[in-house]
């Protein structure tokens, strides 16, 4: 997948890095074109998965270089219903796992950014996710943000007014036209938050 292929840092240039599951996968490239020239646009490589699969791969995701800007989502993964219809990562432990994420990511001195978690369509899904439990697990991460002084891309208002025409037909995945608008707003707000020459 080329969004998983690293990248040379151009010199002199802030280092940026992207985490997230399909949908941050989906807005990586479009992101690092339009910041192109502003910085080097990282991400880790491979799906983020539930906030479980962070707390157990940050420290590998994160490697010894020096950060600028992490641009941070776990959500889609951890609200999906399981078999017996509870969600893979309880919202007690979304909360909690979250703090411990969010704890090493401000260690590494770089300015966070969290992007909320985009909505669920209607329908049928495989697997079976609510939008419902898409503003619950964002209004936790909201609160822990706020009390982390973590910055919050609401990427999840973006979506809502436009999923029929950013969003696949009952799928939480988004089209090309989709990503690009996220990615749209994910530079916007990086280049916002780029150290000042």
């Amino acid at each position: 997948r080329p969004e998983f292929v690293p990248i040379q840092d151009q010199e002199g240039l802030p280092r940026v890095l992207l985490i997230g599951d399909s949908i941050s996968m989906g807005y990586t490239l479009p992101t690092r074109a339009l910041l192109e020239g502003k910085a080097n646009v990282h991400r880790i490589p491979t799906n983020g998965g539930p906030t479980s699969n962070g707390v157990k791969s940050l420290a590998k995701w994160l490697g010894e270089g020096k950060w600028d800007v992490i641009h941070f989502n776990w959500g889609l993964h951890d609200l999906k219903s399981m078999p017996d219809g509870t969600p893979q990562i309880s919202l007690e432990d979304y909360e909690k796992n979250l703090r411990t994420l969010v704890a090493q990511l401000k260690a590494t001195g770089a300015t966070l950014v969290w992007a909320s978690t985009t909505p669920v369509p209607e329908g049928e899904l495989k697997p079976p996710r609510s939008n419902a439990d898409v503003v619950r697990y964002n209004e936790v991460a909201a609160k822990v943000m706020a009390e982390n002084g973590v910055r919050i891309n609401d990427l999840y208002a973006l979506c809502l007014p436009r999923l029929a025409e950013l969003q696949l037909p009952v799928n939480v995945h988004f089209s090309a036209k989709g990503s690009a608008a996220l990615a749209e707003q994910v530079a916007a707000v990086i280049a916002e938050v780029l150290p000042k020459k």
